[in-house]
């Protein structure tokens, strides 16, 4: 699933990976290959998932940025 960050208007593909009762979440930056790993509950709404993909990838970033 490709998206679009409101923070860095980069495009972002999630990918889900349902192991038992949870959710792997990958997010990926297209441009520069960034990707973060978290769990979440399987019933965890997609739109939270999607929020905290944002939060975590851009966290990331910025702390790539910082050295």
């Amino acid at each position: 699933m490709a998206m679009k960050s409101t923070p860095s208007q980069n495009e972002i593909y999630l990918e889900y990976t349902q192991v038992g009762n949870q959710m792997r979440v990958a997010a990926i930056d297209a441009k520069t290959g960034t990707e973060v790993i978290f769990i979440t509950p399987v019933n965890t709404p997609r739109a939270q998932i999607e929020k905290l993909a944002f939060a975590k990838l851009n966290r990331r970033m910025e702390q790539l940025k910082k050295g």
